[in-house]
């Protein structure tokens, strides 16, 4: 199985919560990637440090990071998959964020599930196998 790692759990790999690099090297049968969105979820929490070093910090982090494992973009496979899950759920009246669903819809466009810790969204998501870390 493929996983595509949402932001939550490299956040907590950057925190010292968990060991990312040791998850994905103790898998080596495994693909693991992020989504474009993800990636810019980081990078958006990368230009809200407060201080020099700490952006320094977080850059390498996220260097070490995107040498790791690839990213996959939002791309019009992915906004078909998007699309469709998005008018599923608001036919049901079931809200989830929209970066998370646009993550979960990479992850099911290209068969991956979801390595995550956020327990609310994502498990609302059909279709899409979570892995919480």
């Amino acid at each position: 199985m493929a996983t595509l790692v949402d932001s939550s759990v490299v956040i907590a790999g950057e925190r010292g919560d968990l060991d990312l690099a040791a998850i994905v090297k103790g898998n080596p049968d495994e693909a693991f990637a992020l989504s474009a969105i993800g990636a810019s979820e980081l990078f958006h929490g990368l230009h809200r440090t407060r201080t020099e070093a700490q952006r320094m910090r977080r850059q390498r982090f996220l260097d070490y990071i995107f040498d790791l494992m690839p990213v996959l973009p939002f791309d019009l496979q992915v906004a078909r998959v998007h699309s469709a899950i998005w008018a599923r759920l608001s036919r049901t009246g079931t809200s989830v964020g929209e970066r998370d669903l646009m993550i979960a819809a990479t992850a099911l466009a290209h068969d991956y599930r979801v390595a995550t810790r956020d327990a609310r969204s994502f498990p609302r998501i059909p279709g899409l196998t979570v892995w919480k870390l």
